[in-house]
């Protein structure tokens, strides 16, 4: 992709940390960003220690602007003003070039990208993480065809499963199989999106089922919007909801290995973003009738249910993750 040659070559962030006031500013407007783009992440991060609630609010707000710039939305809803003047190459070019800024220590007048150079420096996040992460656009930017669960897979990792794994650096964590079980996480979020956002999704030109499970179930890309359709897409939405179980289920042996108000707030969101699935599996073809949420009550039940769930993790006998599970690509080898 255009501009990765530059950004793999910074072996280490450059840019220097900011003080703690302009920190704590920017990370002010990242969780009032969030609060209003992602309920379900703001909801679990309250409960991360303030210092690591900031890395995290910062680092979120990074991956929303990137998400949203592609998108041309704000805030996952409206329409940016300026996604009119630019094509989507313009703007997955320009992501590139300022989160190489920020990373350089460079000026830059986007909060968001100050917040990454901040983050970056203090955390010490390879580049090449960022990196794999801003492929993740380009595969939508490129429109990408997904042929079978595999490239699937390799999607959630690029957009989902490396923010799990930059989110757990940030909690302090650098042990491999650690790092491994948050890519899990990550992944069985993207699923999760995918089957709550299939027909969204479809509308907007993106497929990210699997074509083969498309013609396994004798439908072409145009159907996934057809009403006519929804029973037969309920099916394959179950199948991603099937699929995210042994990634969620993986996940959960990470927490053990995360500070005790991290482990809290991952197995919150854990729960948050199961339930999701669930309910949309419970749902059938009536899932895309409406976004399908969790609401303020759900919220705060798994608020409870993440306490006990991060204890349990800690008295769980050890088990190893399976070699089943997609499993992300090394830094050597992205």
């Amino acid at each position: 992709m255009p501009g990765s040659e530059a950004l793999m070559s910074v072996s280490t962030p450059l840019a220097v940390p900011l003080d703690p006031i302009a920190r704590a500013d920017l990370a002010a407007m990242a969780e009032d960003a969030i609060a209003k783009g992602s309920k379900s992440f703001a909801a679990a991060a309250k409960l991360f220690d303030p210092e690591t609630r900031r890395s995290a609010m910062m680092l979120y707000a990074w991956c929303r602007h990137c998400d949203d710039a592609i998108d041309g939305q704000v805030l996952g809803f409206a329409r940016r003003p300026d996604s009119e003047a630019s094509r989507p190459d313009e703007r997955m070019a320009k992501l590139e070039s300022e989160t190489l800024a920020a990373l350089a220590g460079k000026p830059i007048s986007d909060p968001c990208f100050e917040a990454i150079g901040d983050v970056a420096a203090r955390h010490q996040l390879p580049p090449a993480l960022l990196t794999q992460h801003l492929a993740g656009y380009r595969m939508d930017v490129d429109g990408r065809r997904y042929e079978t669960i595999t490239d699937t897979l390799d999607y959630c990792y690029h957009v989902a499963g490396v923010v799990g794994v930059m989110m757990s650096m940030v909690m302090g964590v650098r042990e491999e199989a650690t790092l491994d079980r948050a890519s899990d996480l990550g992944i069985a979020f993207q699923l999760t999106n995918i089957a709550r956002d299939i027909v969204e999704d479809a509308r907007a030109g993106r497929i990210y089922l699997p074509e083969e499970w498309l013609a396994e179930a004798d439908l072409r890309p145009g159907d996934v919007v057809d009403p006519r359709q929804r029973p037969v897409v309920a099916l394959l939405a179950n199948r991603l909801v099937d699929l995210a179980e042994p990634y969620y289920a993986s996940a959960f042996h990470g927490l053990k290995d995360l500070p005790p108000r991290s482990a809290w707030a991952v197995a919150t969101a854990h729960g948050v973003y199961r339930e999701i699935g669930l309910q949309v599996k419970a749902l059938g073809a009536s899932a895309w009738d409406q976004r399908v949420s969790t609401g303020r009550r759900q919220k705060l039940r798994h608020v409870t249910l993440g306490a006990a769930r991060a204890a349990m993790s800690r008295r769980a006998a050890p088990q190893a993750r399976s070699p089943d599970l997609w499993t992300r690509p090394r830094l050597g080898d992205a």
